[in-house]
């Protein structure tokens, strides 16, 4: 991967260490979060890959995490993502609470529900364990009624902070609380009065509706902080030492500028310590994924193309200030390289500099799901693993046979089957057409001179008599050569006849090693003159 890491110590382990020096204690609670608001695409999973990796920074040094999860539910479904079914259904609880929206698909109690569980499911396969807290949950059940008065009155104060980064002013009858109307659920609503203790009143702005009524907030399960103020009432609510942000918070006057005044003067509470993240694009897909726009990318489909333990090293592998792109092109293939080389490295079995191996050493530990391997797992390289693939038809089983003797236990029976698998999704519904073909069945006739005929003569001669003395690729390579010259042949006019003989293309994977790959007994069937 370009821009990887190479410094001695990883940022993970430096935000550990900088966060112990702060305060040295048992426990940490670091946070993350999402509004399920669509289909959590991938991009969504930068902050959630940066804290698991602060996380294991500190369990490394011997200290407990607290790694919550905030499901934003109560937020306000605002807009029908592109990308989901039953469009007008779904418009009918425009503005009510995303909890409260049903599941367009029918399988879970709600539409927060559908994307939760779904996204829940993928963190799992990522080796990802965290504490989901449900705030629809928290607020009807009153958990932040004290935290909501302590809004309210000191709503002057906020609105100060607020106005400092505001080009236009708040106006007086502006208030920091949302309310879902009793009569229509919407939060089209605008607080009217609040007594400075426990009562508000507030008129319902929809146009169907025009409720005006006012709530108890000692019992009422119908309010809610605005992200400006909830994100900072959440950091004292569960004293939160670390969380991430994306550049949209980041900003000068961004939310986080503002929740850092708002905690402490509000909520006698200090902001956790912060570190922004950078996009994550989609090679091939223009600007920031959305769920709203339904252009976006999610993990299982991430998963499809590349191993867990190579999705976590992509992450590990870049600084949270550097935006990387993920590609499904050809540079798969290249990622998959990148990926054995430091893996090898990490095993000793690769040189490099010894600022690069503790490097290598490290980004790996903190790719692992589940137990760090003994020893190096078995490692087929991609590109040729494509190949066998698409000569055994996309057929993992039948490709296996090739790599009998390298599978020497479960580890390396697990590898090749995820990597195998992946290989031939992405082959299917990735690669670029011309890196794509399939192996003829039976020998098909190709107009040919003289001398190419005697040149497929000598060729099939050589591989029938001395198979098993051809010990490499170059050694086939060279032999190749040497029957071309002596022939007085054009080396691509030949290259062409054999991947037509071969797979009825004009080009295809280099040809000695494709041809060893492809196996004796039908290479012979192919290239008959």
């Amino acid at each position: 991967m370009s821009q990887a890491l190479n410094d001695a110590v990883h940022w993970a382990d430096l935000t550990a260490d900088k966060l112990i020096r702060q305060e040295d204690k048992e426990t940490y609670t670091l946070a993350s979060g999402i509004t399920p608001s669509g289909v959590v695409h991938f991009g969504n999973f930068r902050e959630v890959m940066t804290t698991e990796l602060v996380a294991r920074g500190l369990k490394k040094r011997g200290k407990k995490v607290r790694f919550i999860f905030s499901w934003d539910d109560y937020d306000t479904f605002r807009k029908v993502p592109a990308n989901l079914p039953k469009q007008d259904e779904l418009a009918k609880f425009l503005f009510q609470p995303i909890v409260d929206t049903p599941d367009p698909f029918a399988e879970h109690e709600s539409y927060a529900a559908h994307h939760e569980k779904s996204f829940e499911a993928q963190l799992k396969k990522m080796g990802i364990e965290l504490e989901p807290i449900y705030q629809s949950k928290k607020y009807r059940a009153g958990d932040y009624k004290d935290a909501i008065k302590k809004t309210l009155q000191k709503k002057q104060v906020i609105a100060d902070i607020l106005n400092k980064w505001r080009s236009t002013p708040l106006e007086d009858n502006w208030w920091p609380l949302s309310v879902y109307c009793e009569k229509c659920n919407r939060d089209k609503t605008s607080v009217t009065n609040y007594d400075g203790d426990h009562t508000i009143t507030y008129v319902c702005e929809f146009e169907e509706c025009k409720n005006h009524s006012s709530l108890d907030l000692n019992t009422t399960s119908r309010v809610k902080l605005p992200w400006r103020m909830d994100w900072p009432m959440r950091w004292a609510y569960e004293k939160v030492d670390f969380e991430p942000g994306g550049k949209d918070h980041s900003s000068q006057g961004g939310s986080f500028t503002t929740a850092k005044d708002i905690v402490a003067q509000v909520y006698d509470w200090k902001a956790p310590m912060y570190l922004q993240y950078d996009f994550v694009s989609i090679k091939g897909m223009g600007g920031k994924m959305s769920s709203s726009k339904g252009n976006l990318v999610t993990v299982n489909d991430v998963l499809d193309v590349y191993e867990p333990e190579m999705v976590r090293w992509i992450f590990a592998s870049y600084k949270t200030n550097i935006d990387f792109g993920l590609s499904f092109d050809l540079d798969v293939i290249k990622n998959y390289e990148d990926f054995d080389r430091m893996e090898r490295m990490a095993y000793g079995l690769e040189a490099g500099n010894e600022k690069k191996v503790a490097m290598a050493k490290r980004v790996y530990e903190l790719s692992q799901i589940g137990e760090h391997p003994a020893e190096m797992p078995f490692q087929p390289a991609f590109r040729h693993l494509c190949n066998v693939l698409q000569i055994n038809d996309l057929d993992v089983n039948r490709a296996r046979k090739f790599y009998d003797a390298d599978i020497k236990n479960d580890r390396d029976e697990r590898r090749f089957r995820e990597r195998a698998q992946r290989a031939a999704y992405w082959i299917e519904n990735s690669a670029p057409e011309e890196f794509k073909f399939s192996l003829n069945k039976e020998a098909v006739k190709v107009d040919m001179t003289e001398k190419q005929t005697q040149f497929l003569n000598n060729l099939h001669a050589h591989l029938k008599n001395e198979w098993n003395n051809i010990n490499d690729d170059k050694s086939l390579h060279e032999k190749m050569y040497e029957m071309i010259n002596a022939l007085e042949l054009e080396p691509m006019e030949i290259f062409t006849l054999l991947y037509k003989k071969l797979i009825s293309l004009e080009k295809g994977p280099k040809l000695a090693g494709f041809i060893r790959t492809i196996g004796q007994e039908r290479v012979l069937k192919l290239l008959v003159p």
